[in-house]
């Protein structure tokens, strides 16, 4: 097994946050490349460190690209990026009944992060979700 296998959890958590690559060189996985925030950043991060031996095993040079600025601004919501990052005993309904005002609106969470989720039921401590 390589460690392209070893980490597949990191590299899938990875998809659709980072611009750049996991290449094996030398006995160790590279990850090199660009996050949108300091959240997709630490995201990626736990992913890695979730295999033991991953200081042994793991070179990175993850930077968190500058923002839009003003381009951002003009974007309006969408350019907003707001997260949250779970806690022991939270669940999908409380996330939204505290960041947005009502506990119904839990699938609206749920649908902006279906990279990382697969039942709204299931959700870990140390999860870092985008709040819509």
């Amino acid at each position: 097994m390589g460690l392209r296998d070893t980490y597949a959890y990191a590299i899938q958590t990875a998809k659709g946050k980072f611009d750049g690559s996991a290449q094996e060189k030398e006995g160790k996985l590279h990850f090199v490349g660009t996050v949108k925030s300091e959240a997709d950043a630490k995201e990626i991060w736990n992913a890695i460190k979730t295999i033991p031996t991953w200081g042994n095993d793991i070179v990175a040079d993850i930077k968190i690209a500058p923002s839009a600025g003003a381009g951002a601004a003009a974007s309006g919501a969408a350019g907003a990026g707001k997260t949250y990052t779970v806690k022991s005993g939270d669940t999908l309904s409380a996330i939204a009944k505290a960041q947005l005002g009502d506990a119904n609106a839990f699938m609206q969470i749920f649908e902006a992060n279906k990279d990382q989720l697969s039942d709204p039921n299931k959700i870990k401590p140390g999860q870092v979700l985008r709040i819509p």
